[in-house]
């Protein structure tokens, strides 16, 4: 059965070796989102980007090892979003966060096969 709802998408992005409260702050971030109980959160790692400082950070040969973008989206209602946002305030000291509206599929009771685990 599927479940449709309005909802919000939040990004966060942050570097590869920011770091809170003695993990990756990315995955300080999700764990927070769970422990929040929002919808669902994923971080993903960037190729190439830069930030406020325009600095460059890539995944080119020699520079494997540099500081990575990485995107923390996090999906739930606008409420939720906005009620997780004064944990990311206080854990990101520099980074990006954006807001917008989505419109959220649930794909939930499925029964057979789907073909993954």
């Amino acid at each position: 059965m599927t479940h449709f709802q309005d909802g919000h998408l939040l990004r966060i992005f942050v570097g590869e070796q920011d770091h809170h409260g003695g993990l990756p702050l990315y995955e300080w971030l999700i764990r927070q989102a769970r422990k929040n109980g929002l919808a669902g959160a994923t971080a993903i790692r960037g190729l190439e980007g830069f930030g406020a400082h325009s600095r460059l950070h890539s995944a080119k040969i020699l520079r494997l090892s540099e500081d990575l973008p990485v995107v923390v989206e996090i999906v739930d209602t606008r409420e939720k979003i906005e009620g997780f946002m004064p944990i990311v305030d206080e854990a990101v000291a520099e980074g990006l966060a954006t807001i917008e509206k989505v419109e959220l599929h649930f794909y939930r009771g499925r029964g057979g096969d789907r073909g993954g685990g």
